[in-house]
């Protein structure tokens, strides 16, 4: 086999394993696909909350070998906040700084076994009936709250709760979404051999953004041939609802995946 066709299988390799930042999102979407457009969000039941602790218990290492860290409780671990890092429309890195904490220890965290990341600057601010919510107004909270929730539904695509809370979605989705899973299409807990693969996007990117709604795209590192760097990338659409983000479902071709070889323009965690 050739250097360019292995370069493609693991390229499509990549795409439909490791690359799961879309698979379950696309069986989320695909349910939210079979309504149509999208109306004012519905709310749904409230989980009892978490029964589990606080603080750490030893870090480990991603399919990269990048450290990980494990909070006791398996919805993650909120960081002391400062907000005072937090960016302003007037700032000329409003759109390309990126929030603080996710480099340092406990900024990556594995939460139903993918990593997600958690700021000192622009939150998540609490862990709400196993939801990380409160994110700051902010192009950096919309790609904390982008990489967050997207994660979170690929790992439990069968968490109604998230789903009716932290994306935005209609009735009808709603009630499309419950179909799903009452045909049991919708795995509670993915396995182990699917979350290993949701590893810590290494950049993120801000397309578009309003006081109302961000487009966001993250990167993915994927398989690469002969060391040379290739990445995966996500393009999510956000919006800011009652008080924090929320991920917007879209049927639009640009949210399927792309490859890019470079990270110039883009933002590093």
């Amino acid at each position: 086999m050739s250097g360019k066709e292995t370069y493609q299988r693991d390229r499509v390799s990549f795409g439909v394993i490791a690359s799961a930042a879309v698979l379950a999102l696309i069986v989320v979407v695909g349910v939210v696909m079979w309504t149509g457009r999208d109306d004012e969000p519905e709310s749904g039941p409230v989980a009892a909350p978490a029964t589990t602790g606080e603080g750490f218990a030893d870090p480990e290492v991603d399919v990269f070998n990048r450290r990980i860290d494990i909070p006791n409780n398996p919805a993650g671990q909120v960081l002391p906040q400062d907000p005072s890092p937090q960016r302003k429309p007037a700032d000329p890195d409003w759109l390309t700084a990126a929030p603080k904490g996710t480099t340092e220890p406990r900024g990556w965290q594995r939460v139903y076994g993918a990593s997600v990341p958690f700021s000192t600057s622009d939150g998540p601010l609490r862990i709400e009936d196993d939801l990380a919510v409160g994110y700051s107004h902010t192009p950096q909270g919309a790609a904390l709250a982008a990489a967050q929730i997207t994660y979170r539904l690929n790992a439990r695509p069968a968490d109604r709760d998230l789903y009716v809370r932290q994306v935005r979605v209609s009735a009808q989705q709603i009630a499309a979404y419950d179909l799903a899973l009452e045909a049991d299409r919708l795995p509670e807990q993915q396995p182990e051999s699917v979350t290993r693969y949701l590893v810590a996007s290494d950049a993120f990117k801000i397309d578009d953004y309003a006081d109302d709604m961000a487009i966001v795209r993250v990167a993915l590192r994927a398989p690469a041939l002969d060391a040379k760097p290739v990445w995966v990338t996500l393009r999510l659409i956000m919006v800011w609802d009652a008080g924090d983000w929320r991920l917007k479902p879209t049927t639009s071709p640009n949210t399927q995946t792309e490859y890019v070889e470079s990270l110039e323009g883009w933002t590093r965690w």
